[in-house]
Order: structure tokens, then C-alpha cells, then sequence
């Protein structure tokens, strides 16, 4: 129907002619501004980057490929890509030679030919780019000016429609695919090209291109199949797109944010503003210089006065909200995106306002903006979020409102053009949320936390917080790891949300709650006292509760589980400090709680740092000293009862040009945890193995045997026995002669692994030593089982036992369980005759200590 009732005609024509001007400016540079068995499925694919590309593994990519390879997996589809230029990829979907076509904007005349499925996969719009030097602001500078266009596309068909409709006398070249028409401007061959601005945006610098201010046609984006053809596949699409444009971690924001590098916070190009400040260039112009403007104009939209229709259509392309108020707010015109808004003809809108369709906050908002455009002649561009009267709908819009003069530079009204935005901040929204936010808990996440923590640290280094404290709270959960071994992962996952759960009812709104990853939670208390006895004492009684509350029981499906939390505490003031130094520092002070304890809160202190620091340069001296052969081994005798020798034990000394010789309980620990104890154990075992073929040389000593200390960590190596077996076959060494000591605790992780190497050693008629027995978990079953030849008495209970009963009565016990299972028994520690009579009489008849000999380098 028309756009204009016959009652008003005369009224909304003299209204529409006095805003012509701004209308054409509007429409052409601001009126697009939104926008169960395998199956194979024939996929065309042209080259459109990001959205649509061949991927160097033979398969369609980019943002629809990428999004139709994962409906695949879930659907059993086999995606055979059918490469092809765009309109040879439409020809071939026609005529069926493929099943389906990503990338196909949906217009009315390609619905007669093809299919589309109902939920748009992507929004775009289109924009021209030209090269540089070429003078393109408005729609008509492309007067004689030769613009490349995708062919068949519906840009081109726009552009013909837009140039008859205006005059514009250019020339538009067809071309295959985007890269042609961006190669042939860049040759020069061409003024300008048209492409999506998902391809522009990333393509315009390769070929030194310039963004215009000219963008048209918000379209939306689908995958299409020919007509009555594989509606299963539409049907499948839909589903997907469904449910993944619903959830912020699903694929489809995923594949956006790896094609779109996390978008910015929604913001509209500067291009864009250049664009809506040439529309109050034209407006100035046409009161200083109106005749020419007007006949100007006139020249290039003469076919917008020519009949009320022709004018209507052309309004009523546009994919904008277009209306006009005067200056009692009332609408003087709606074109059709208006009129489907309200749900109202053209003519009944005529003399209402805002209050009549949206509730009260709205119009209150509305009402403002328009004001200052009616009583102060501004330029409003703003974003508006407008809810129904009702309540039901709510959208947000990119507004543009300028003022209309009459020929006396009075404002007798406003002209607004309001673009729905509302999917792109719900899409803006979602990314949002899944680079900031943790999906698990909905907790902000490692990154949200730091630009928090720097924000602090900036207000404090300020002087805006007056001197105020901060604290972190690093909490890590107590044997975490055990809950999923034993229960599972997702029982894991519940009890990380309860437990974040918990943490929020700790913390107060200005506190911030993160999930560091993993099992760690982070706590940043700000607007702590400036005394920093009394922050502390503020930061200890939240950390308490944080103790207690995460104490309580869980309920875990039918389990009702308990666990406990360690928490590292620094406090800060901004000076001196990072975000990272403090999140080590509390971190430090975390591992402290759980080396006393756990289930315990620990201030960060200077002398944590300090015995970080050292242990960090010892590290890096035990990296050298493998490289410069600073090592040696020392050589403990071991004796029978009548004092002869019968071998040695081998223990490793560090020779260190500064420090000296190093004692092993400095220096091992540290190589257990960083892993160079690896590398060190297997050059103790070949200087083991070398110094057993160099005493066979001598025959007082070529019966000695050699015992060698064996780390956990080398002992559970895949490859340990072949170690063994080439360090013996490379030097040559006897293996009888080799004795491997063990500790009581390598036998509790994965004892039978253990016993199968055992057994693989002693097949090779390596001995085997059982050290420090009496200080572990062994139990006599698994001990028969083991292939042992000795067992080692532990120095602690030789030291205390001729004043201790109970010592006695362990190593009697040793002794006697050794003999029983026909294992040799050694005591080690020996430092006096009476400690060397008494084990003798209890049946001990092998020593090891200092009264025998202290170890000493040979």
C-alpha cells in the first residue's frame, strides 16, 4: 500500500520535500549502518576471507566453514568442498551439482531459486573502498568513476538501481571474486571496489586501499540450498545456529573470536563519523549557499519528486529507521521499517509521540536527545536502547538525528535514522564474556583480574584511594586432584562452583572474585585502613571466613564430600609494586601454607623471597655445574662384624668454585623438584659403574660391591632398567657387584610397576637394597613380594637406641623381620663401639657410619 494515507497526502509530501535534501545525503551515506551415517554434503567455496576460503588443509574455512565443519562432526556430515568463482558456486547450486552454498544474502528474487534457513548466520553490510588519491566522500563523487562489483551480486544490483535513481553516470565493472576487484583498483584500472566489510576490513591495507564513508545494504548472511532441495540440511543449520548464538561458550562465538581477534568494545568507525559530519556539512552549505545546493540536488533526485510511489520505494529500501518529528515531538513521517516497528499504518502514527509506544524511561530518554537536536541545532549520534509500553520488546539502536531548516534558518524539525543494533551487542556481549570471564563459574577470569589489579595499583599510586590498603588472597584447594581421581571430573567441576559460590558471599561488591584456572581462586580486597597492622588484621579476619565457609560440607550428587583451602596473603599500597610481583608474592605465601600444613592462611613475608631467590640461583648454579663436571662421589665403607670391607656406598658432592662443597640435603631437593635430578642420577650411575672396573683392577678390592642411591623420580622412568643395563654394558662393570638402594617411599605410588623393574634388575644380577627401612608405609606383604637382598636400618633408630627401649625394640624388630624373609640386614649411622655391640648382639652383623670411616673422595 502507499506509504502515505490520501487524507495527509498534501501534509506528508510538503513535509518530505522541505527534508529531501537530508534524506538523500542520509540514505546514501548513513542508511547502513547494521546489519547417524556419514552424509557427504557438496560445499561450494570461493574465496571470500574471513567468511568463506579453502583452508591449506583442502577444506572449507574461514567463519562459515568453520562453523559448518563443527555441525558436521555433530551431524556425521563429510564436507566435500566444490571450489568454484561466486556465480559459477550459484549456477552449480541451481542446477544441484552441490548441495549447499555458505554465504548467500537473502533477497526476494533469490528465494524464488533457492532455499534459506530461518536463523541468520552472520550480519554484514556492504562498503566501497577506493585507492588512494581518489576523491570518493559521498555517493556522488562516483560520478564517471569505474567501480569493480562482484557479478550477480546483490551489490551490483543496488548500485545500478542507486546510480539510475540519482543520475550518477559511472561505470560498474563485473568481476569474479574480491580479490580481482581489489587487485584491479590497486592496478589502477579501477577507481574503487565494493566488498563486505568482513573482507575489506582485513584485505584493504594488503592492497593499499582506503575505507569510504559510503556503506549500504545490512544484509543477512546464510547458507542456501536450491530450491526444494535438502531442507534437512537447512533444518540441521538452523538448529545449531540456535543454540550456539545462545550460549557465549559455544562454537559459533568461538569461531568468531578466532576469525575477528576479540572485537573491541562496540564502537562505530571513524569513517563512519566522518561520514555523519559531511551529512552537517551539506546541511551548512545548504543554508549559506542553498540555490546551488538546492540545484544540485534537484539535478541528482529528480526521481524522487517525480511520483509519490517512486519516492516511497526508495525510502522504504532502505534497512534503517527513518522518520521525521516536529518541533512538538509528534511523527510528521515513518517509513516502512518504522511503520512494522510499531504495528501501525503510516497514518496512524502521524501526530503521535514517543510516549505512545515505548514506556516511560524510554520516551524520558528519547526526549532529551531530541530536544537538544530541536532547541540547539545539534548533530545527535548516540546509542538508545528503547523498551516497548508493554514491556516486551527491547532493541538497541544507532541513532543519527539532525536538525531540518526552512529557507529562513529555522528549525521546524528533526530527522532521525536509527539502526537496529541489538544482535551486534548481543554477539559484542558474548565475546565479551568469553575473553574476560570464566565459562565454569562466570567468575572473571585470569585476564579480567590483572586489569583490575593494575587499576588498583594505578588509583593507589594516585593518591585516590588516600593511602588505603589492598590485599590478594591466592586460595588453592587442598588435594584437589584426588576428588577427580576418585569421583570424576564433572564432580570436580560442581565443586568448583559451589566453591565459588561460597567465595561470594565472603567478599563485598567492591571486592573482586576470580578464577585464576584450575582449582585456584583469586581475592582482591581494596579500601583497607591505611595502618597496615590494621589491614592485615581486616585481611586475616576475611580469609578466616573464607577457611571456614569453604570447609563445610559439599553436596556432591549423592557424596557428601569435605575438603580445605590454603591461602597466600600480600597486602599492597602501590608503590614498588606490579600486578605480576604481587600475584608471585601471594602465590609464595600459598605454597607456605601447604608446606605447614594446609588448611591454613600465610602472610607473604621478605624472607619467603629471599629463600625463593636463593633457591631460584642454586638452581641455575646446578644447570652449570652438570655442564662443567662439578660433581664428584664420596665413598662410604660398609663392614662385616669383624671389621672387614665389604664394599662402599657411593654419595654425590657438589664442588662448587664459590660455595664450596655442597652437601647433598642443600642441592638435592632442589634438583628433585626442578627435574635435574634426572641428568644427575644417570651420571652417578655411570661413575658408579666405572669406579667398580677400575677396583676389579686391584684384587684387594675387586670383590667390593657398590651401593647407589636411586631417586623416585629416575627410578619411575620408563626406560630406568635399559639405563642400568648400558651404563653396566658401557663401562663393563660387574652386576653382582652393583647394589641399587631404594626408599620405602618409592614403593606407595604404583607398586607393582615397581616390583616388575625389580624383578627385570635382578634378572640382570643387580642387587637391591631396601634404605631407610622403618621411616615408610612398607607392610610385610609387600615386602615378601619385593626382590630384595638387603634391608637398610635407618640411622634415626641406631642414634637414640641404647637410650631409647622403643628404638631397640624397631631395630630388633628389623633385624629379626630381615632374617626371617632371608634378607641381609645393615644398620647404618654406626658412630660408636657401644652402638656397634649392642646391634651385634641383637643379630645385626653388617655396619655403615662414622666409626668406620666418614665418606671421602678416593
Amino acid at each position: 500500500m502507499p506509504i502515505f494515507s490520501r487524507s495527509r497526502l498534501p501534509t506528508c509530501w510538503a513535509w518530505l520535500r522541505r527534508a529531501l535534501p537530508v534524506l538523500a545525503g542520509v540514505m546514501l551515506a548513513g542508511a547502513a549502518l547494521a546489519q547417524n551415517t556419514e552424509r557427504e554434503v557438496r560445499v561450494g567455496v570461493y574465496q571470500n576471507e574471513p567468511k568463506i576460503l579453502l583452508g591449506p588443509n583442502g577444506q572449507a574455512s574461514g567463519i562459515l566453514g568453520d562453523l559448518l565443519q563443527q555441525m558436521a562432526i555433530q551431524e556425521d556430515w563429510v564436507i566435500k568442498p566444490v571450489v568454484c568463482e561466486w556465480q559459477a558456486c550459484l549456477d552449480a547450486l541451481a542446477a544441484g551439482d552441490i548441495d549447499l552454498m555458505p554465504d548467500v544474502a537473502y533477497t526476494e528474487q533469490r528465494a524464488q531459486t533457492y532455499n534459506f534457513h530461518k536463523v541468520a548466520a552472520l550480519l554484514s553490510w556492504s562498503q566501497i573502498y577506493k585507492r588512494s588519491g581518489v576523491q570518493i566522500n559521498t555517493a556522488l563523487d562516483l560520478q564517471s568513476k569505474r567501480v569493480a562489483v562482484l557479478s550477480g551480486s546483490i551489490q551490483q544490483t543496488y548500485l545500478e538501481n542507486q546510480f539510475l535513481a540519482f543520475g550518477i553516470h559511472g561505470t560498474l565493472v563485473p568481476v569474479s571474486n574480491l580479490q580481482e576487484a581489489f587487485a584491479q583498483v590497486a592496478a589502477g584500472t579501477a577507481d574503487a571496489a565494493v566488498a563486505n566489510r568482513f573482507y575489506g576490513d582485513r584485505q584493504a591495507a594488503k592492497y593499499q586501499l582506503d575505507p569510504t564513508p559510503i556503506l549500504f545494504q545490512p544484509s543477512q548472511l546464510f547458507y542456501a540450498t536450491a530450491k526444494g532441495r535438502n531442507a534437512d540440511l537447512l533444518e540441521a543449520i538452523d538448529r545449531h545456529l540456535g543454540v550456539w548464538q545462545s550460549q557465549t561458550d559455544s562454537p559459533y562465538f568461538k569461531v568468531l573470536k578466532q576469525w575477528m581477534d576479540v572485537p573491541p568494545r562496540f564502537s562505530v568507525p571513524a569513517y563512519v563519523w566522518w561520514s555523519l559530519g559531511g551529512l552537517g556539512v551539506l546541511l551548512l552549505v545548504a543554508v549559506g549557499v542553498g540555490l546551488h545546493l538546492r540545484r544540485e540536488v534537484a539535478d541528482q533526485a529528480w526521481h524522487l519528486q517525480s511520483t509519490e510511489a517512486r519516492l516511497a520505494t526508495i525510502l522504504n529500501s532502505v534497512e534503517a529507521y527513518i522518520y521525521i518529528k516536529d518541533t512538538e515531538l509528534r511523527y510528521q513521517y515513518a517509513n516502512r521499517r518504522v511503520c512494522d516497528l510499531f504495528g501501525m499504518e503510516p497514518e496512524q502514527i502521524v501526530g503521535k509521540t514517543d510516549a505512545d509506544f515505548f514506556d516511560a524511561a524510554t520516551h524520558a530518554h528519547l526526549r532529551i536527545n531530541d530536544l537538544r537536536v530541536i532547541e540547539h541545532g545539534e548533530r545527535v549520534e548516540e546509542e538508545e536502547t528503547n523498551l516497548s509500553a508493554d514491556g516486551s520488546q527491547e532493541n538497541t539502536y544507532l541513532s543519527v538525528k539532525l536538525p531540518l531548516y526552512d529557507r529562513n534558518g529555522v528549525i521546524y524539525a528533526l530527522c532521525g535514522i536509527s539502526t537496529d543494533i541489538t544482535k551486534h551487542k548481543q554477539a559484542e556481549e558474548a565475546i565479551h564474556r568469553l575473553a574476560y570471564y570464566d565459562p565454569l563459574t562466570q567468575l572473571p577470569n585470569r585476564r579480567l583480574l590483572m586489569e583490575r589489579v593494575q587499576q588498583a595499583l594505578t588509583a593507589q599510586r594516585r593518591g585516590s584511594e588516600q593511602g588505603e590498603h589492598g590485599a590478594l588472597l591466592f586460595i588453592d584447594v587442598d588435594n584437589f586432584k584426588d576428588l577427580n581421581d576418585t569421583l570424576g571430573h564433572p564432580m570436580g567441576d560442581a565443586l568448583l562452583r559451589q566453591m565459588a559460590a561460597r567465595l561470594g558471599a565472603c567478599t563485598r561488591a567492591e571486592d573482586t572474585l576470580a578464577r585464576q584456572g584450575g582449582d585456584e581462586f583469586v581475592v582482591m580486597l581494596q579500601g583497607l585502613s591505611a595502618d597496615v597492622d590494621t589491614a592485615a588484621q581486616q585481611t586475616g579476619l576475611v580469609a578466616q571466613k573464607i577457611l571456614a565457609q569453604l570447609g563445610e560440607p559439599y553436596a556432591l550428587g549423592d557424596h557428601s564430600y569435605r575438603t580445605s583451602v590454603s591461602i597466600g596473603v600480600t597486602l599492597f599500597s602501590g608503590t614498588g609494586m606490579d600486578q605480576d610481583e604481587l600475584l608471585k608474592q601471594a602465590d609464595l605465601a600459598m605454597y607456605q601454607a601447604k608446606k605447614d600444613g594446609r588448611n591454613l592462611v600465610r602472610f607473604f613475608n621478605p624472607a619467603m623471597q629471599a629463600q625463593i631467590s636463593a633457591r631460584t640461583a642454586l638452581e641455575a648454579d646446578l644447570h652449570q655445574a652438570l655442564v662443567r663436571n662439578e660433581f664428584v662421589l664420596h665413598y662410604q665403607p660398609q663392614v662385616d662384624s669383624a671389621g672387614q670391607t665389604l664394599g662402599m656406598e657411593a654419595l654425590v658432592r657438589w664442588q662448587h668454585p664459590l660455595r664450596g662443597l655442597v652437601a647433598p640435603m642443600q642441592f638435592i631437593p632442589v634438583a628433585e623438584t626442578s627435574g635435574l635430578i634426572l641428568p644427575l642420577g644417570r651420571w652417578i650411575l655411570d661413575a658408579a659403574c666405572r669406579q667398580l672396573v677400575a677396583w676389579s683392577q686391584t684384587p684387594a678390592t675387586a670383590h667390593w660391591h657398590l651401593s647407589v642411591n636411586v631417586s623416585a623420580r629416575q627410578f619411575h622412568q620408563p626406560d630406568f632398567v635399559a639405563q642400568v643395563e648400558q651404563a653396566l654394558q658401557q663401562s663393563g662393570a660387574r652386576t653382582g657387584l652393583l647394589k641399587l638402594e631404594l626408599t620405602e617411599s618409592q614403593l606407595v605410588d604404583d607398586v607393582e610397576n615397581v616390583i616388575l623393574k625389580m624383578q627385570a634388575l635382578k634378572a640382570m644380577g643387580v642387587c637391591m637394597s631396601l634404605d631407610d627401612f622403618g621411616t615408610g608405609y612398607s607392610s610385610l606383604s609387600i615386602l615378601k613380594r619385593l626382590p630384595l637382598d638387603q634391608l637398610k636400618i635407618d640411622q634415626s633408630f641406631v642414634r637414640e637406641m641404647l637410650t631409647s627401649p622403643k628404638d631397640t625394640g624397631i631395630v630388633r624388630a628389623i633385624i629379626n623381620v630381615g632374617q626371617s624373609v632371608g634378607l641381609q640386614v645393615i644398620a647404618e649411622g654406626v658412630e660408636t663401639e657401644d652402638q656397634r655391640a649392642a646391634l651385634i648382639a641383637l643379630g645385626c652383623t653388617h655396619f655403615q657410619g662414622y666409626l668406620f670411616g666418614k665418606p671421602q673422595a678416593l
